[in-house]
């Protein structure tokens, strides 16, 4: 049996139609964002991107530089967390497009060409007015038809005045620095360098201007110095008057404004990534659907909430409500309830210290679940519960039993919420242990270093399984009590249970005379992981579109 490859593309169609390659997947992606030539004027300036090197997804995969010209790609569970094998699509997937910069940049240049031409305007006037409409070309096309004139006043623009030039003037006085010399002088098409009392020199335009690029971040409505004038700075004066990095800023301050005024795309919360996202999804669906998506530098997360990493099963609401919860300070004090536990039989105290859920106390030797608290020899495969939270009868109907039984709930499944996020961190230590298992296996047998990688695939899945794993009781907490909640929790039990018996193979020390077994075993369980994950993702994403989740109280956004 091979090891499981955890790559699942998605089938979902928005309601509208993007030029997305069915065959793209996120192996194929690359990041080939070349810079553009800084001669004559662009409206909206050129960027050169930290690094034009190739793009690495989050299995290491370089990814191929023909598919980074299209800057296109799919969601892929091989590295969004969790999923099955065999390379089966999972339900609920969104389409989505990685942007370079390059990229970005040719696209407002496609769209103020547009513009140029069909309202018969220069340029910086059509790449102004685009900003100002933020980019909604039909509402500006509609607009500016209805009234030209009005619509440009409003925009900033003065559309018959002379260009924005520099101009040596006798006898000139700044009306900033009241330097009297003749000097350089700067007009945008208002001309107010034509009255005494609203003439600005070069030098205080440019300090103007590098102000309010450097230290305000403004770029695409900048203001005429003038009083009361709401004529805007064309970048063809920003050219005249600063230096070269404060340009720079500027231009990067535009290419910044087209993401952000476009609702379908957002930038690459990566450090020092220059990426955007575009992703057909709106925020009114975002309680029946995840986007997660990959950047082409290989950071994965939530184009709705953009939160880091893969949430899925949950829905951003679900999400955002669960974090804000785990916050409070009057329910998450318990630190020590959650980070260490007393052992059954001679109370010691605990700190889990790996990713298996089977203790040893050190003390007495009493093998129990971290999980339950539970004894170990009944965590068989015959009985496996200790990850569904069982309803006390309520015996009271006082507020402060109800309260009680409230915190209780929650730290049921917060508990178990913080084990596999813990579980998570100490992967670190993991991967090195694995790594080193490795190398013994090669000394130990004749087996070669492809040949020992089933150990690193399976720590790489059992990872990403264990996010699913940690938002699924998220989940749980706030679904009402019904079949279709039973019928979760019987996938995140078995789930559960199948992930454990991964992690304890993982841990198992290494017998010469069973490495081929343990090499059986690890593999078969892997797959068998994969597969299980994928079914609960399916499902519950799936119950998304038809509706079978009951809330607890509403969670539309």
């Amino acid at each position: 049996m091979s090891d499981a490859e955890l790559e699942l593309s998605s089938d979902y169609d928005d309601e509208e139609e993007y030029d997305f390659d069915d065959d793209t997947g996120m192996d194929d992606l690359t990041s080939e964002a070349g810079s553009v030539s800084d001669s004559g004027f662009s409206p909206f300036g050129t960027s050169t991107p930290a690094s034009t090197s190739l793009g690495q997804n989050g299995t290491g995969t370089l990814m191929s530089a023909a598919s980074a010209a299209k800057g296109k790609g799919r969601a892929s569970m091989g590295g969004a967390g969790g999923g099955g094998g065999n390379g089966d699509d999972l339900y609920g997937q969104v389409e989505y497009r990685p942007w370079n910069l390059a990229q970005l940049e040719e696209e407002q240049r496609r769209q103020v060409a547009y513009v140029e031409d069909m309202l018969k305007l220069k340029p910086e006037s059509a790449a102004v007015l685009l900003r100002y409409f933020a980019w909604k070309k039909e509402k500006l096309v509609e607009t500016y038809m209805e009234d030209a004139d009005a619509t440009l006043a409003r925009a900033g623009i003065q559309e018959g005045g002379a260009q924005p030039r520099l101009k040596r003037v006798r006898g000139f006085t700044c009306e900033v620095c009241y330097t009297d010399e003749t000097q350089e002088t700067l007009a945008l098409s208002c001309d107010h360098r034509s009255r005494a009392d609203e003439a600005h020199c070069r030098d205080c335009y440019s300090q103007y201007l590098t102000s309010k690029i450097t230290e305000e971040g403004e770029s695409r409505r900048i203001e005429c110095m003038a009083k009361d004038c709401n004529v805007i700075v064309d970048e063809r004066t920003v050219e005249l008057v600063v230096e070269p990095p404060v340009l720079q800023r500027y231009r990067t301050l535009l290419n910044r404004t087209y993401v952000d005024d476009n609702p379908r795309m957002k930038w690459c919360p990566a450090p020092n990534c220059e990426y955007a996202i575009e992703c057909a999804v709106a925020a009114r669906s975002l309680d029946v659907t995840v986007p997660t998506v990959q950047c082409a530098c290989g950071h994965i997360f939530c184009f709705g909430c953009t939160l880091d990493g893969d949430h899925r099963p949950c829905c951003c609401p679900i999400v955002k409500r669960w974090l804000q919860k785990c916050k409070d300070d009057s329910e998450t004090s318990n630190w020590i309830s959650a980070n260490t536990k007393e052992c059954t039989k001679c109370h010691s105290t605990i700190e889990k210290n790996g990713g298996c859920n089977h203790m040893t106390c050190k003390k007495c030797k009493w093998e129990f679940c971290w999980v339950c608290m539970g004894p170990w020899s009944e965590h068989g495969t015959s009985w496996y519960n200790c990850s569904r939270y069982e309803e006390k009868a309520d015996t009271s109907k006082d507020a402060q039993s109800k309260s009680r039984a409230q915190l209780e709930r929650y730290l049921h499944y917060y508990n178990r919420f913080a084990n596999h996020e813990q579980s998570i961190k100490l992967e670190a230590d993991l991967y090195a242990r694995t790594e080193k298992k490795m190398d013994e296996l090669q000394e130990q047998s004749t087996l070669s270093w492809i040949e020992v990688q089933f150990l690193a695939k399976a720590v790489e899945t059992l990872g990403r399984v264990r996010t699913v794993l940690k938002w699924t009781y998220a989940m749980a907490f706030y679904l009402e009590k019904n079949n279709q909640t039973q019928m979760f929790e019987d996938n995140q039990n078995d789930l559960e249970q199948a992930v454990e018996s991964l992690s304890e193979l993982l841990e198992r020390p290494l017998e010469e005379d069973k490495i081929a077994e343990l090499r059986q075993q690890t593999t078969d369980k892997t797959v068998y992981v994969a597969k299980r994950c994928k079914i609960l993702l399916d499902d519950t994403l799936r119950g998304y579109e038809e509706d079978r989740w009951i809330w607890q109280e509403p969670i539309r956004l």
